[in-house]
């Protein structure tokens, strides 16, 4: 016995996890699991399992037992109390009844057990403290160098994602979904709505959801939500939240507010569209991602047929309503990864990435249409006028990898021109 006592000592002091434990411990006893009671959510959690909840009543009435007996048996387990200064913090658990000479075996091994169990969580807590400060300062540098939504949500996600890690946690921006990618819970999206900008988190009554709001300047950006259909969020992973969910709030919206003033430096006022210098920008961008990737990359340009002729009878009010819905009939035909902009005038330029030649002259041919179809309401600016329409003429192009970008772009103007030439109101590639 004294051998074994020594062998569990060492390997003990060696042991670095719960895994190492139990595996110490099934080398003498018929150890089954090893339980431990957390205070936060006040119920035993399996040391030996990633500390998972447990919910027995049998078990809750055998850990009541051991706060006043050291031993208890069931009809086929047995229990041993894990004390910490005479008070019981968990009890391990065994498949069959100890004879005599284990169970004074397990008298004398139980004190060091007890430490060695202590020491491991103890550690576990302060090592998930110092994960936490490292979040932390990570997003405070992501506060400092990024400014893209799409980039930031997903990286403070997974990071909060490590303190909930029993938990499913969800982003929510302006009312929408952001990370991950789907959320099929109705209940979270009715909570969601008794939000403001004056809320603190809400817990359900099963403490199982948590809604932790995203305030900055007096301004509710969104929220971060935790479920779990098992664990409810013990008082440290709240305090944890409440920490992430305000810096995450100062990172959205400075964000935010970068992305308003980078909207108006490259975005056209009056259509929408990138402006000219930010359209060249994105040109070079995709020409060389298609170079790069060998894939396919279209370009349309289009001019509104006699638009002089609008400003002239009607005024440049006028023409500039005529802008604004031909703008916004042909950004309903694209796709979220075309990219359009104001070339110049009533010019516009768009780029079809993914896209053959072919596919780019049906492209082409529905804004067409659509703009044909499309009759502008101008009795605002002239009461005794109602609608008038316009048509335009569409050049079509494709890259070919051995080209500079300027003359990509110049063939869908000289297909612009052909356009024109020969009519107007047409779709034109360039051969």
């Amino acid at each position: 016995m004294i051998d074994n006592l020594k062998q569990i000592f060492s390997f003990l002091d060696n042991s670095s996890d719960a895994n190492d434990i139990r595996a110490v411990l099934e080398e003498v006893f018929p150890l089954e699991a090893i339980y431990v009671y957390d205070s936060t959510t006040e119920s035993l959690r399996d040391f030996s399992k990633s500390w998972m909840y447990m919910k027995s009543k049998e078990l809750d009435e055998v850990f009541e037992k051991l706060s006043s007996e050291k031993y208890v048996k069931t009809k086929t387990k047995s229990y041993y109390a894990l004390y910490n200064n005479k008070k019981v913090i968990g009890m391990l658990e065994f498949s069959e009844h100890l004879f005599d000479k284990l169970l004074e075996f397990l008298n004398l091994a139980g004190f060091c057990i007890s430490l060695k169990i202590q020491n491991i969580i103890l550690t576990e807590r302060m090592q998930k403290n110092i994960d936490f400060h490292d979040s932390m300062k990570n997003i405070a540098k992501i506060i400092e160098t990024q400014y893209e939504i799409n980039y930031i949500v997903p990286i403070i996600g997974e990071m909060i994602d490590k303190f909930v890690s029993d938990h499913l946690v969800y982003i929510f921006i302006n009312g929408e979904l952001v990370w991950p990618s789907a959320c099929k819970d109705e209940k979270i999206f009715e909570l969601i709505k008794c939000l403001n900008n004056k809320s603190e988190y809400i817990l359900t009554p099963d403490k199982k959801i948590g809604l932790f709001p995203l305030i900055s300047e007096n301004k509710l950006l969104g929220c971060i939500v935790t479920k779990s259909t098992e664990n409810i969020l013990s008082e440290k992973e709240i305090e944890y939240l409440e920490q992430l969910s305000s810096q995450t709030a100062t990172t959205i919206n400075r964000a935010n507010v970068y992305a308003e003033i980078l909207k108006h430096a490259t975005l056209d006022a009056l259509t929408g569209f990138y402006n000219r210098r930010q359209l060249e920008e994105r040109v070079k961008q995709e020409v060389s991602s298609a170079k790069r990737q060998k894939r396919n990359l279209c370009a349309i340009m289009t001019d509104i047929d006699f638009f002089k002729s609008v400003n002239d009878t009607y005024g440049h009010a006028a023409g500039d309503l005529v802008l604004k819905t031909v703008s916004r009939v042909i950004k309903t035909c694209l796709r979220d990864y075309d990219i359009a902009g104001r070339y110049g005038g009533e010019e516009f330029l768009i780029l079809l990435p993914y896209t053959s030649i072919e596919e780019a002259k049906l492209v082409a041919e529905r804004l067409r249409k659509a703009v044909e179809n499309k009759k502008i309401d101008i009795s605002k600016i002239y009461p005794d006028k109602s609608d008038i329409g316009v048509t335009i003429s569409l050049g079509v192009a494709q890259y070919n990898s051995s080209e500079y970008e300027k003359v990509f772009i110049q063939n869908a103007d000289k297909a612009l021109y052909k356009a024109k030439e020969s009519g107007r109101n047409k779709v034109m590639a360039y051969d």
